[in-house]
C-alpha cells in the first residue's frame, strides 16, 4: 500500500511540475537574434507565439504566428534542461563570425522579469548547451519564409 501512495504522489508531483514550467513558459520572452552586414533575423517567441523578422529597423511588421502544440511541448521540454545563470559563461565553439564566415548571433531570455543572455556566437553553430533551444527556435523561421 505504501508503494502504491508513493507512485500516485510521485506522478501527481510530476504532473505538477510540468504544469508549472508551462505556466512560466506563459510569462517568458525568448529572442534570438542572428545579423552581418547584409543579413538580419530576429525570433521572439512568446506565449506560444512567433515573430520572425528580416529587418533590422523594424519597418516590416512581423506577423505573429501560433506554435503548434507538439512544437510548444518540444520548446518547453528544451527550455527546461537550460541553466540559466550558465547562459553569459558559455563557450562559442567556432569563430567563424569574426571573419564573416556566419552571422552573428545572441540568446536572450527574460524569464521572471530578469534577462538572461548568451555572449555573441556563430549563427548555425550554437554553444552544445543551448544548441536543441536554438535549432527549434532557428525551425520556426524557416517555417516562416516570406
Amino acid at each position: 500500500m505504501k508503494l502504491l501512495s508513493l507512485l500516485f504522489l510521485t506522478i501527481i508531483l510530476g504532473k505538477g511540475c510540468d504544469n508549472a514550467t508551462a505556466q512560466d513558459m506563459q510569462n517568458t520572452v525568448i529572442e534570438y537574434t542572428a545579423n552581418t552586414r547584409g543579413f538580419y533575423q530576429n525570433i521572439t517567441i512568446k506565449d506560444q507565439l512567433v515573430s520572425v523578422s528580416k529587418d533590422r529597423n523594424n519597418n516590416d511588421k512581423a506577423i505573429s504566428t501560433k506554435i503548434s502544440d507538439a512544437d510548444w511541448a518540444a520548446l518547453i521540454n528544451d527550455f527546461k534542461e537550460l541553466k540559466l545563470e550558465t547562459l553569459k559563461d558559455l563557450k562559442a565553439p567556432t569563430e567563424k563570425r569574426f571573419y564573416d564566415g556566419a552571422a552573428i548571433a545572441n540568446l536572450k531570455i527574460t524569464y521572471k522579469d530578469k534577462s538572461y543572455e548568451t555572449t555573441s556566437f556563430d549563427h548555425g553553430f550554437p554553444p552544445k548547451e543551448i544548441k536543441k533551444l536554438v535549432d527549434k527556435i532557428n525551425t520556426f523561421a524557416k517555417k516562416e519564409q516570406y
